[in-house]
């Protein structure tokens, strides 16, 4: 390790529902952070864009307001280094503009193009055998039928708005444009453009651009970016740019990635199957593996990892605490002025959880409100409140959302140790919803695991932002990153509730089983 402390990352953590810039050391410590807000515009039943010009301008907000609190020397900043919602596509011409808004992870609109490409006989869990034994064997896993990866986004670009699509010079996810927005270069990291499905992951050392994926869905090649390692330094930032964020122009621009890679290694969770569970707007259960390997019934695959020579488990839960900003704006507070988009809400819904018996009575709460994933993907699924009666009350409602949202985890969880072959416990947890005592009680209960809750787990991603600077610079190495970890809560499972729990779950499946086809029907 370094002897310079005095060195730190400008970090912006780019999620769905805003930008949060935070000062991070070397060694992971969150200075401060300040958050903008940027909106999310749905557009019928199944397009999600956001304006890019509104993340910009809240880069530059929070960065001018983060600087202004003189936390360091202008001079020890030496990095910037992205987290950023991951699946997006930004369609930018040869100067660098966005030809659009980007079209974000929760876009299915590409899907009936995705499907049309992917047709012929016989098929294996909707997907041609010839193409699943092609994609399988290359990258590990396939294009989602819901239609929510990037490939999706560009075949939709390409056959709804061809003029964009004939304009464009690079196809970028999220993370790879605000590099571009810093650093005035084009690129991808290994590990932002594995959810294209057109690179060759076989040999962990050398993933590259497979030109016959490439060819299959017809696109043109040189609209994809140059790829890089996730650890590198990809330039320095524009002078142009620096001197409107108020920082040096010396400023290295670090790789960065996704946020599911970047938390994975701020959770701490860098060893082999040490597993880590999100609670976001989204959630997830992943932990690094040393090998290739895909389970498509469930889309769950090992993809390239940050951390070099590994993989790390995929799977993701499309709604989590998205759940909560439902039950807030659309039930609870709708016409409250003073608690609608309040996070402020979440500390009442807390108390009031803690006050419901556990399993809410009988009640139970299906998460999907935008479709899922993960452990089955299934973009007419619909969430609800199941087995309501007279005698059920609003806080009834409220704990259900909580435990709902924790029996998809344990769904998802159920497949993930099948895929390893080992129990994970235990788990590490990290996001917005690990700020609960109470969420993080009902997912050790429900999980039936010890959940260690990481000091600060809302800046996981920020830290594990500010990890991969460090690492490209050279202050630390990915073995150091748990020793740099500190855990605030640990929170063991109850028997009594874990119990309740075991009789609930099995219900929470049968009700998807038992619906699929109704939701396919009116969806």
């Amino acid at each position: 390790m370094s002897n310079q402390n005095s060195k730190y990352v400008l970090v912006f953590d780019h999620g769905t529902s805003g930008v949060k810039a935070a000062i991070c050391s070397m060694y992971g410590e969150v200075l401060d952070f300040v958050f903008e807000k940027t909106p999310v515009y749905l557009i019928g039943k199944s397009g999600a864009e956001q304006d890019p010009d509104e993340w910009w301008k809240a880069i530059i907000t929070t960065t001018h307001q983060l600087i202004d609190k003189d936390l360091v020397p202008i001079d020890d900043i030496v990095a910037i280094s992205c987290s950023s919602q991951w699946s997006g596509t930004i369609p930018v011409d040869a100067n660098g503009n966005h030809l659009m808004n980007a079209i974000i992870w929760m876009d299915s609109r590409g899907a009936p193009y995705l499907k049309k490409t992917l047709k012929g006989f016989p098929k294996i869990s909707g997907y041609p055998l010839k193409d699943i034994i092609r994609f399988i064997y290359k990258t590990g896993g396939a294009p989602g039928l819901s239609g929510k990866d990037p490939i999706s986004h560009i075949l939709y670009i390409k056959n709804e708005l061809p003029e964009i699509y004939d304009s464009t010079y690079k196809f970028l996810d999220c993370v790879d444009f605000l590099n571009l927005k810093f650093s005035g270069k084009f690129a991808a990291s290994t590990g932002s453009i594995t959810l294209h499905w057109v690179t060759n992951t076989r040999n962990i050392r050398n993933v590259r651009y497979d030109n016959s994926l490439i060819k299959r869905f017809k696109l043109d090649r040189t609209k994809l970016p140059e790829l890089k390692d996730p650890t590198e330094i990809l330039g320095s930032v524009k002078t142009t740019v620096a001197d409107k964020l108020g920082i040096n122009q010396n400023t290295k621009v670090a790789m960065g990635a996704p946020d599911l890679l970047c938390a994975i290694i701020g959770s701490g969770a860098v060893k082999d199957y040490q597993g880590h569970v999100y609670i976001g707007t989204s959630s997830w259960v992943i932990c690094h593996v040393p090998y290739k390997k895909t389970d498509i019934s469930h889309n769950i695959v090992s993809i390239p990892a940050v951390i070099p020579e590994k993989y790390f488990v995929v799977n993701e839960q499309e709604s989590a605490g998205a759940c909560l900003n439902f039950l807030r704006d659309n039930i609870f507070y709708i016409d409250n002025e003073s608690y609608f988009g309040n996070p402020a809400a979440y500390v009442i819904f807390d108390k009031i959880v803690e006050n419901v018996p556990v399993g809410s009575d009988g009640v139970i709460f299906t998460p999907w409100l935008y479709g899922e994933r993960t452990p089955i993907e299934d973009h007419t699924v619909r969430g609800g409140f199941f087995n309501l009666s007279l005698n059920t009350k609003k806080e009834h409602l409220i704990r259900a959302v909580f435990e709902g949202v924790a029996y998809n985890t344990r769904w998802v969880l159920r497949y993930v140790e099948a895929f390893i072959k080992r129990k994970m416990d235990p788990l590490n947890i990290i996001g917005g919803g690990a700020q609960s005592d109470v969420w993080c009680q009902i997912y050790a209960d429900v999980l039936n695991r010890t959940i260690q809750r990481v000091e600060e787990p809302i800046q996981a991603n920020a830290r594990g932002a500010a990890f991969l600077a460090s690492v490209a610079l050279g202050y630390i190495t990915f073995n150091d990153i748990p020793n740099l970890i500190q855990y605030s809560t640990i929170f063991h499972p109850k028997p009594k509730h874990v119990e309740t729990y075991n009789r609930f779950f099995p219900e929470f499946v049968t009700i998807y089983k038992n619906n699929r086809k109704i939701y396919k029907r009116l969806n």
